[in-house]
């Protein structure tokens, strides 16, 4: 036997309490029996990033078609980083993004879908000209610090008869505290649901069941939780469930989980799981099932999965979406990509950042070139 390793070197668990073993029958097969919720896919929109934002219309209206004849409430179409978001820093479509939109609505009729707008990068115009294509959910994202740039969007989304979601992205950056203030900001500007997102898929499941409590707290039983998790530590869907424990009620996934990093919540997994746990959804499990691997899977351009660099998107903190411009950048100065995402992480580098990427990979090169050799 290992001369490291003895048995009993492990901490001692607490006693049981009464109240761990109710949160452990809640966490069960039935556990959650009687919460309705409503799901949200994103296959469409942080799935872009998967694809290097190269949707086309044919694989639009195939995904958009299979996600409500598994009758999935909402569908969120843009690019990945949300309306306009087509660009040299974020990444160029291969196509326009309202030709998405219009092929999504052309195939759905019972489907609402959604937006995503990042205030800075997109403007009100674009939501006026998204909802004429047929969308009628705008999801406003902004740093979980930053809520208040959202409030002309939000304002204007809901004078428009939009349902109007706050998206608080990169939320493990902030305090529980810090992401309740913030999401009473977008609540008073009028949002309708405010969503703890974990664009670096950072947090634990008691990280997203703390800030989903706080939300609750600091808003009033008019405005609902939403959460969005990413899978690079192998969490999405138990923070997903974790999350709606605590009350959140609004939950997003995608197809074979397609997304930033290691991908989203597999929808075809959240479908599963929150029927074994009781949780209603009206999501056709079966269908989910075969749209992910029937529909979605063809259109992945690379295996979404937990390797080396997306596990190290949530070990260190980094924006999801980070990943591919990481590996572009570890190619083209020929540094590590781990070396890469660390030191981002270091420097707690936000949506919107790109371009810090370029710059932390030719100083970790020009570093490697000055080292005294041998």
């Amino acid at each position: 036997m290992s001369a490291v390793y003895r048995l009993g070197r492990e901490t001692a668990p607490s006693p049981v309490h009464t109240q761990q073993v109710q949160a452990a029958a809640d966490f069960g097969a039935g556990g959650m029996a009687g919460i309705e919720v409503t799901l949200v896919d994103s296959t469409l929109r942080d799935g872009s990033h998967a694809v290097n934002h190269q949707f086309t219309v044919e694989q639009v209206r195939a995904v958009a078609a299979s996600l409500e004849a598994a009758r999935v409430p909402v569908i969120e179409v843009s690019h990945g980083d949300g309306l306009s978001g087509s660009s040299l820093v974020y990444g160029l479509s291969g196509t326009d993004e309202y030709d998405l939109i219009r092929a999504a609505a052309e195939v759905t009729t019972d489907t609402a879908l959604a937006v995503l707008l990042l205030p800075g990068i997109g403007v009100r115009h674009d939501l006026d000209r998204a909802q004429e294509l047929g969308a009628s959910v705008a999801r406003i994202a902004t740093h979980c610090t930053e809520a208040d740039i959202a409030d002309v969007h939000i304002r204007h989304a809901r004078d428009r008869g939009m349902l109007t979601v706050g998206f608080l992205m990169m939320s493990h950056m902030a305090t529980p505290a810090v992401v309740g203030a913030q999401a009473r900001i977008m609540a008073d500007s009028g949002a309708e649901v405010v969503y703890v997102v974990d664009s670096a898929g950072a947090m634990l499941p008691g990280d997203f069941a703390a800030r989903v409590l706080a939300i609750r707290d600091a808003t009033d039983d008019s405005v609902l939780v939403g959460v969005h998790a990413h899978h690079n530590l192998g969490l999405a869907v138990a923070n997903s469930l974790a999350a709606v424990h605590a009350g959140a009620r609004w939950v997003d996934a995608c197809g074979v989980g397609l997304g930033a990093g290691a991908g989203n919540a597999p929808l075809e997994m959240i479908a599963a799981s929150f029927e074994r746990a009781g949780i209603g959804t009206g999501v056709d499990v079966r269908a989910a099932i075969d749209l992910a691997e029937d529909v979605v899977r063809p259109v992945m351009a690379r295996p979404v999965q937990g390797d080396r660099p997306s596990v190290l998107l949530g070990y260190a903190g980094v924006y999801g979406s980070f990943l591919i411009h990481a590996e572009r950048a570890a190619a083209q100065f020929g540094v590590p990509i781990a070396d890469i995402l660390l030191e981002i992480g270091r420097r707690k580098a936000v949506g919107g950042q790109e371009d810090l990427i370029v710059e932390v990979a030719a100083g970790l090169a020009a570093a490697r070139a000055a080292a005294p050799v041998g």
